[in-house]
This record gives structure tokens, sequence and C-alpha cells, in this order.
């Protein structure tokens, strides 16, 4: 008589389940199958995109303004002479600094002298004839031409006497303002003519730096501003916004502007190369990383949040200055729910489910997010 084989094991274990099932339906406990969807609220939940938020308070920000440029010096005159004449002394050197109307250069006198002595004496004469003709013109005993004529002497004389007095005086040109004799360029004996360059003379008491704004920052500019003066060897001098142009240059579209300083020490920085650092009114801004711009349908920079209702709103905004880390935007309400991850799966106007980013994952980043998901 034959053994009997037994089924295999797995065909045991799948007919003790089926059993079981069959028991339990056999006894009504179906209440734990769920035939409908679950209700209102519940199934909206479970709909919304998860998003990752952080609260922000707008700071106070200094945002500066940088530009290249260089140091001129306050004041500067090409020195031309208006007498010609014969080069006789020079009474301050290269590189000396003088005061207002000190004599910088002494050209010969020849025979203006003597002709101012003879111009001086037809003068005198001119107003003694004058003087008798007015005496005879009371008296009816002279015509009225002749006394014009002789009013007509004075004037002449004055103007010839005037004139010598002045080619007198540019024989000694005087300073014009406080300075250093920056250049010279003539010797002793040379021969000077009316409008040749002779030197220039330089106020370095005060610098101006001259740089370039560009456009867009143009309009946040205004005369007092601060300003700060970087140095190619790391000195820095303070200032302010001395000037800012009307109208943009025609080559490169951006505005002139002029800062002006103290150089009390005299220093030797004119013609130099410079930073300038405009400090820009203080502005509320929110800092977030650049990563969370985006464009919204006008094409302008915008930032994603969330309202009261956890619904997304897409505002544009002004970016203040950016780096790779860190971005700082104006145009946000003052306390904002920034969306930190997931706002590329969301539009504006969408509710959403927020998360808190001290609730999320550990590696979200609670100060300047890094990445937009």
């Amino acid at each position: 008589m034959s053994r009997r084989r037994l089924p295999p094991l797995s065909v045991l274990l799948a007919i003790g389940l089926t059993c079981l099932l069959l028991v339990w339906l056999a006894l009504g406990d179906i209440e734990g199958f769920r035939d409908t969807p679950p209700e209102g609220d519940e199934a909206e939940e479970q709909a919304l995109t998860r998003v990752e938020v952080v609260e922000r308070q707008a700071q106070a920000y200094s945002p500066q303004l940088v530009l290249q440029g260089q140091l001129e010096a306050h004041r500067e005159v090409d020195l031309r002479a208006r007498q010609s004449g014969r080069v006789e002394a020079l009474p301050v050197a290269l590189g000396g600094r003088v005061s207002r109307g000190e004599t910088l250069l002494a050209l010969a006198r020849e025979e203006l002298p003597a002709r101012l002595e003879q111009a001086e004496a037809e003068l005198a004469l001119a107003r003694a004839e004058l003087a008798g003709a007015e005496q005879l013109r009371r008296r009816e005993l002279i015509s009225n031409p002749d006394y014009l004529r002789r009013q007509s002497g004075v004037s002449q004389a004055l103007a010839e006497v005037a004139s010598l007095r002045r080619q007198l005086d540019d024989t000694r040109p005087e300073a014009p303002f406080e300075g250093v004799l920056d250049r010279l360029e003539v010797e002793l004996g040379d021969l000077v003519q009316v409008g040749e360059t002779w030197g220039r003379l330089i106020d370095d008491s005060r610098l101006t730096a001259l740089a370039a704004a560009p456009q867009r920052d143009a309009l946040s500019l205004s005369p007092g501003l601060p300003a700060e003066i970087q140095l190619l060897d790391g000195t820095r001098l303070s200032g302010e916004l001395s000037h800012v142009a009307s109208r943009a240059n025609d080559s490169t579209r951006s505005f002139p502007v002029e800062a002006t300083l103290a150089n009390p020490e005299g220093r030797r920085l004119a013609g130099a190369s410079a930073t300038l650092v405009i400090r820009l009114p203080e502005r509320r801004v929110h800092r977030l990383s650049p990563a969370l711009l985006e464009l919204d349908g006008e094409g302008q920079l915008a930032v994603k949040h969330l309202d009261a209702d956890d619904r997304v709103l897409l505002t544009p905004i002004e970016l203040v200055s950016a780096d790779t880390e860190t971005a700082r935007v104006a145009g946000l309400p003052e306390r904002v729910r920034l969306i930190t991850l997931g706002g590329g799966f969301v539009e504006a106007g969408e509710r959403v489910a927020a998360v808190p980013v001290e609730k999320a994952t550990p590696q979200a980043d609670t100060d300047v997010p890094g990445e937009a998901r």
C-alpha cells in the first residue's frame, strides 16, 4: 500500500489565509474598508502640494555703489603770459607751495615805467586843459566842440595810463589761488610771448574723485551722500558726493559723478586711480538666496511667498544688491513667509500645504536657503 503525499507548505499557508478571510467576512467585520473617499477638508489637505516656508522680517540695509575712477586736484590752471618779455626772475621754484597773490614770475619791464610816467604827465596836462575849458565855457568863450575835444583828451590819457599799469602788473603774474607750482616751462633769460603757457598751478588742498555711474544707479544718487575713496595702497579717505551729472555720456550712457575730499597733508594724489564707494540711503530689505528669484509674466524679478490663507503670491521686487550667496531685495511686505522649497511646482494663486523649515528635513538652511525646488 503506497504512502499518501502531503501538499507543499506554501499551499497550506494559502489555504489557511483564505479560511481566515472567509471567517472574518462571515462575522460581518467589514467596517475597516472605506468604500467612500475622505470627506471635504481631509481630501483637500491630501491633495495640496507641500512647500517649505520660512518667515522673514525686513531689515535695515545701507547699500553701497562701488565705482572705479581717478583723483584730480580741486583746482588747476595753466599759466599763460599776458605780456611779452624776457624772464628776469623765478621767485618760486618748481613744486613750491604759494599763497594767493604771491608773485610767480618776473618779466623785464624795459621801457614800460618810462612810458607810464609820460602817460601820467599827459593825463595831468589834459586835465588842466579841461579845467581851463570849463571856465571859458561858463563865460561862453569856447565852442562846444572844443570843449568836447578837451574831455576826449582826458579820457584817452586815462585809458593809456590804465593800459600801461596793467602791462606793468602783467610782468609780475600772481597766483590766483593757494596751491603748488606743479609745472614750470621757462628759464632765466627766456623770451615769453603773449598767450604762451609757461607753467601750471594746482590746488590740492582738496581733491575731486571722478567716476561714472551706470544708468540704473544714477537715480538713487544725490549730492551730499557720504563717500569713501580707496587708494591702491589700501588707504581710505572720507568725502561726500558733490555732483551728479544731469545728462549721460553719449558714448558710455553713464552719468559722470564727482566726490570731494580734504587733503590737509598735501599728499601727491592728483591723477591717481581710486575706487569710489558711495553709501546710498538706508532701505528696508529682505535677505534671501538668489536661487529664490524668478521672472514674472512681464519679465520682472519676483519672489514667491504665501499669504495668510497659504495661497501663493508672486510679488515683483527690486534687486538692491546681490552676490553668489545672498540677494537683498526690496518690495516685499515687512514680514513675509518665503517659499524656500517646492516653489517650482506651484503657481500664483494656488493654495498649498505650508511646512515651516524648522519642521522640515535637517538639510534645510534656515538662514539663507540655498536652492529652490
